[in-house]
């Protein structure tokens, strides 16, 4: 894998695909998107349910985006605890993908679940460098 795509690349692909799901969960916060085409359509459509979910959602996809920058920054701060976040990333993700594909909505199935598969292997390759 580390000859397919550097991790440099690859945490700057996933830092802008983190970029467009914090976009696209604001997008869902702001009603212009419609909030049953995710949490696996589970969320009553109650806009407090869809606010507190969503706004959680966008509290750990920055979350990601710090771990995510400091690994491709190669700072020597922190190194340990972000070598974990980045494969806590990458099993987070990797559950999602199987979340999307159980899920109830087709565009979490056939769009949202690839999406999160390939950035799952953004996050791997991020993950075992050193």
């Amino acid at each position: 894998m580390k000859k397919i795509i550097s991790a440099q690349l690859a945490g700057t692909i996933l830092l802008v695909f983190m970029f467009l799901l914090t976009i696209f969960h604001l997008l869902i916060i702001f009603k212009v998107i419609p909030a049953d085409i995710v949490w696996g359509g589970q969320i009553k459509d109650t806009s407090t349910n869809v606010l507190y979910m969503e706004l959680l959602a966008l509290v750990v996809t920055l979350f990601f985006i710090i771990i995510i920058a400091t690994k491709i920054s190669k700072s020597a701060k922190y190194r340990k605890l972000v070598n974990i976040g980045v494969w806590v990333i990458f099993i987070y993700l990797i559950l999602n993908t199987f979340a999307n594909l159980a899920a109830e909505h087709i565009i979490e199935k056939t769009v949202i679940a690839p999406i999160t598969l390939i950035m799952s292997f953004f996050a791997l390759r991020l993950a075992i460098e050193k």
